[in-house]
């Protein structure tokens, strides 16, 4: 029995004694700089707020920019659940409103390279994660690298963090056509939702995803939804100045009111079949199917 086989057989059985399984929203952008962190921490703290517990999963190995708008330097991070026998709440660094939050570190690109043991240490671990969180916010890096484009295509609903920029529109689309021509792409059993950032009025909002959802549809046979938009904000500029949420900082700004909207859409709306959820521990195991 090879480990790809393995992981399925642990998978499968610590699924059927799984007490829930968390919603899981990836998001991502085509390039940096569009605020795509800025957007998970404050949709989660606008979650938060609506009796979710949320978890933030910072997948993004070159920067920090979760931790730094937090405040929250984590003591601890993926790699130290792997190979250092710290347990999932230790690697849980809490944030504001308790908020938690997991740095991914080093240990998931190491993760195709465990022992069985260290394999069913970390799938046990990971269903741990499903029930401890309403919600598990996957902040990615930005760009089509492969380490991106494999939490994009494992995961159920993707937020795609857009501006009017010509150059974010491009790589946006880039990230779609990588996305929509992977074989192991599912369509049908993935939503994605276009947030438009930094936008001066509603038709320059609803314009950034016409504009994408015309290409996708016409190119490569896909759809997109629009879950709304986030205004310029002078507020929300101060508050990543001062690096913190401006949710937290600014509870009046018109950008908190639309992070408010915004979470409310995503908890409220359609969400994926219960046959087709998936936990987070389906969501990693796609690292070591794809390797072994």
């Amino acid at each position: 029995m090879d480990q790809a086989e393995q992981l399925r057989n642990i998978v499968k059985k610590n699924q059927q004694s799984a007490a829930q399984k968390a919603r899981i929203f990836t998001v991502t952008s085509g390039k940096g700089g569009v605020g795509k962190s800025n957007v998970a921490v404050n949709l989660a703290v606008q979650m938060q707020r609506q009796g979710k517990k949320v978890i933030i999963f910072d997948a993004d190995l070159g920067l920090a920019n979760v931790e730094i708008m937090f405040g929250a330097i984590p003591k601890y991070n993926l790699s130290d659940l792997i190979y250092r026998g710290k347990t999932m709440q230790e690697i849980i660094t809490p944030g504001p409103l308790d908020i938690g939050f997991i740095s991914g570190g080093s240990g998931i690109t190491g993760v195709n390279n465990l022992s069985k043991d260290k394999l069913k240490f970390l799938v046990q671990n990971l269903s741990e994660l499903d029930s401890l969180a309403d919600v598990i916010l996957i902040d990615t890096g930005a760009g089509i690298s492969d380490h991106v484009l494999e939490f994009v295509m494992a995961s159920p609903e993707i937020l795609l963090i857009a501006t009017s920029e010509p150059s974010s529109l491009t790589d946006a689309y880039s990230l779609l056509k990588a996305l929509h021509r992977n074989p192991e792409f599912r369509q049908a059993q993935t939503k994605i939702k276009v947030i438009s950032n930094r936008v001066a009025t509603e038709e320059e909002g609803t314009g950034i995803y016409e504009k994408l959802n015309a290409v996708v549809g016409q190119f490569l046979k896909g759809n997109l939804e629009y879950l709304g938009l986030i205004p310029q904000d002078s507020a929300m500029e101060k508050a990543v100045r001062q690096q913190q949420p401006v949710s937290i900082l600014y509870p009046d700004a018109k950008s908190t009111k639309a992070f408010e909207t915004l979470a409310c859409n995503l908890l409220e709306g359609n969400t994926i079949p219960l046959h087709q959820k998936k936990g987070i521990m389906q969501l990693f195991s796609r690292f070591i199917y794809k390797r072994n």
